[in-house]
């Protein structure tokens, strides 16, 4: 009988320690030397817009306060795998003196790139916050996690048959288990509808002006919008153009490499290429996304001239720009601004070229202007339909 007893309490035991939750310390994901280094060279070459010396002179800096690297693994031994990579390769002058250098290659700029999308997107799908709704559902490739009864016409593979027996059991018993077409039920999904954006990067010397870094977030977003775009989304198009005193395209590639220069704000230059690009393009659904700090200060006249005026919002610019935002809205073509200075008075202009265009603005200061720019972005291109 006490051995009986003592089993029982042995057993009873077992499974009391089977039952509850097993905390453990975090444990970060192994990352080799390489790794470690690599993730720090990628936003060092992004600050110095390419400059493959003054990022490994950063890293060493760096290196001596906060101590990456050991005896057995040192700057050197980083550099030399990165060339054994593929990540940087010499290049030679051209102008023949043989003194060269060594610079990033394009496996370094899709590695950016991805980093650029890890970062940003992964903060979108921790945070779970969107601020944009839409008009209706209907048919299409993307779950909404709301359900609603069959309808005759409705694909099979369209019912969720996990709700559908669930159903069953509730509106029938689960000891004589049937299942109707009253039970079925159908998730709802949203049609994700093909997209051509143009995403214009404000370059003018304001961008780096009273010790703000503008143009690294901006410059981070657009590598992170291209990799998106080409990985995810490849039947979309994205172009890229940077205004100063003129307006010009840039190729992803060149990200990167993308620096503020001692220009005015034209604007209107930029808004007048970002709609010649889109109407090139076939597309029905058309979009501008527009990262400045607000203040257009340039024109460029017939005459090959420019009008430039730093002081304030000169009218005879700022109607320019409302003029084209109008236009814009005339073609079907919304403009979203993103605003990162915080500026009262800069952000009157934004509000009256927004309402111009119908189009939409955030004022969003450099924190978070990556996730507003992929939940905007996200959204615009999900197009409910009526089934």
């Amino acid at each position: 009988m006490c051995q009986l007893n003592n089993n029982k309490e042995k057993h009873m035991k077992e499974k009391t320690n089977k039952s509850g939750f097993v905390f453990k310390t975090y444990e970060a994901p192994h990352q080799s030397p390489f790794e470690k280094l690599f993730e720090i060279f990628k936003e060092l070459i992004t600050h110095t817009s390419g400059d493959f010396d003054e990022a490994i002179d950063w890293l060493r800096e760096l290196d001596k306060e906060y101590k990456l690297t050991t005896p057995e693994y040192t700057i050197d031994d980083f550099i030399e795998d990165l060339k054994n990579k593929g990540y940087i390769r010499e290049e030679l002058d051209p102008n023949g003196t043989g003194e060269g250098g060594m610079t990033i290659t394009a496996k370094t700029e899709r590695a950016i790139r991805q980093q650029a999308l890890d970062h940003i997107f992964g903060k979108i799908k921790r945070s779970g916050s969107g601020n944009h709704k839409s008009k209706g559902v209907g048919l299409g490739d993307e779950h909404t996690g709301d359900f609603r009864p069959y309808q005759f016409g409705d694909g099979l593979d369209k019912v969720s048959m996990t709700e559908s027996i669930r159903n069953a059991q509730i509106n029938n018993g689960i000891g004589d288990f049937s299942l109707t077409e009253d039970d079925l039920v159908v998730e709802e999904t949203l049609h994700k509808s093909q997209m051509s954006t143009v995403l214009m990067i404000d370059i003018s010397h304001s961008m780096i002006l009273y010790g703000e870094d503008r143009i690294t977030p901006a410059k981070k977003v657009a590598m992170a919008l291209a990799e998106l775009i080409t990985t995810r989304y490849p039947k979309d198009t994205l172009e890229i153009l940077v205004f100063g005193n003129d307006a010009w395209p840039i190729k992803i590639k060149e990200l990167p490499y993308l620096k503020v220069g001692p220009y005015h704000t034209n604007t209107v230059a930029g808004l007048q290429l970002a709609m010649d690009m889109l109407r090139r393009i076939r597309n029905t659904n058309k979009q501008i996304f527009m990262i400045t700090d607000g203040k257009p200060s340039c024109l460029r006249m017939p005459d090959g001239q420019y009008y430039k005026n730093s002081n304030g919002l000169d009218p005879y610019i700022t109607n320019k720009c409302y003029a084209m935002a109008q236009q814009a809205r005339r073609l079907h073509i919304p403009i979203t601004t993103f605003m990162i200075a915080e500026d009262p008075y800069l952000m009157q202009f934004i509000r009256k070229f927004t309402q111009a265009n119908r189009g939409k603005a955030f004022y969003t200061g450099l924190k978070g202007l990556g996730e507003m720019i992929f939940e905007d972005y996200e959204n615009n291109r999900k197009k409910r339909i009526k089934g």
